[in-house]
């Protein structure tokens, strides 16, 4: 999978940079002082990277854990989120990733150490209340679980914490360090899904929709905590049937009683990342959805964009309580 392994020079002895060095060893290693210079300098061409990534070891040195962006959150007050890799293995057509970077290798920032130091002490700060952290915001939390052993390495904290609660937002199937441990109480496992004609045609790479369902009933009947997250709604001229169909699909197997929580979202990029998109794939029929630019934001046309959060929010409370249903109001 990784042909090309760029290390930076402060973090070639780092235990966890070895050991990811270790399951490569026919990659050509290549070094270098600061990520930045293989993943930020202009002109790269992100479609052909895609096709065949490098993976950057780095360290990251500052603002490890972000507060989350207004109304990203699952009912909780104090939210953040933290990215210990930029970049995703799957090619979704819609994702803002695409028009965020130059570059599309991946990179890894292996001073794990540092990113638990700060969750533990944003904790520490208001002990008397939960604290919500979201991971995936840059990358898929699990599709590299076998490379990165990120979630094997921050689930032992978020069991001792007694006021942290973790999201670890996926596409992939990549759990089995998760069944091969005790079950984390304040651990959700948030898995993204979209219309299986959908998915077939804008989310590249990623696994089918019908395995994510079975990899989140399988984590559900072991004691897993599961989110459901339709998001972004993407638009179909019969979306409605398009999302009864998943919905049906979806509680045929997953317990809505036992069920965290679900979540909808609209599609939509700032007006810089949807250009810087659209030009790399000029011929995507997603782009030729009725859109408009409002705010600097490209998203559906309003009336359309209501429609659908309606006629979305209705159909999934037919199997779901409000309680456990929260809109990503941006």
């Amino acid at each position: 999978m990784i042909t090309s392994l760029y290390i930076e020079n402060a973090v070639a002895a780092h235990p966890h940079a070895e050991a990811v060095r270790a399951r490569f060893p026919d990659a050509r290693v290549i070094a270098c002082e600061r990520y930045g210079e293989v993943f930020n300098p202009k002109a790269q061409n992100f479609r052909l990277q895609k096709q065949h990534p490098a993976l950057i070891l780095a360290r990251k040195h500052q603002k490890f854990v972000l507060p989350a962006p207004a109304g990203y959150g699952i009912g909780g007050e104090r939210n953040y989120y933290f990215s210990h890799m930029l970049n995703c293995l799957y090619d979704c057509r819609y994702c803002f990733l695409q028009g965020m970077y130059q570059s599309a290798n991946y990179v890894l920032f292996v001073n794990y150490e540092d990113f638990q130091q700060q969750i533990r002490e944003t904790c520490r700060e208001t002990p008397d209340s939960e604290v919500y952290f979201f991971s995936g915001y840059d990358c898929d939390s699990l599709a590299f679980e076998p490379v990165t052993g990120f979630a094997q390495a921050f689930l032992p904290l978020f069991a001792e914490l007694p006021n942290a609660w973790l999201e670890l937002r996926t596409k992939s199937t990549q759990i089995r360090s998760l069944l091969n441990r005790a079950v984390v109480p304040r651990c959700i496992v948030a898995f993204s899904l979209s219309p299986e004609t959908v998915a077939d045609k804008v989310e590249a790479r990623a696994p089918s929709v019908a395995k994510r369902i079975e990899a989140a009933a399988k984590l559900q009947q072991q004691g897993w905590q599961i989110g459901l997250r339709f998001d972004p709604l993407i638009y179909q001229h019969d979306y409605r049937r398009q999302y009864r169909d998943l919905f049906e699909q979806v509680f045929a197997v997953i317990n809505a009683e036992t069920l965290h929580s679900a979540s909808l979202g609209v599609f939509r990029l700032p007006e810089q990342y949807f250009k810087k998109i659209h030009k790399l794939y000029p011929d995507e029929k997603l782009f030729a959805s009725p859109l408009q630019t409002a705010s600097g934001m490209v998203s559906y046309r309003a009336d359309l964009e209501g429609a659908m959060m309606a006629d979305c929010t209705a159909m999934l409370l037919e199997y779901i309580p409000r309680t456990k249903f929260f809109p990503c109001v941006l």
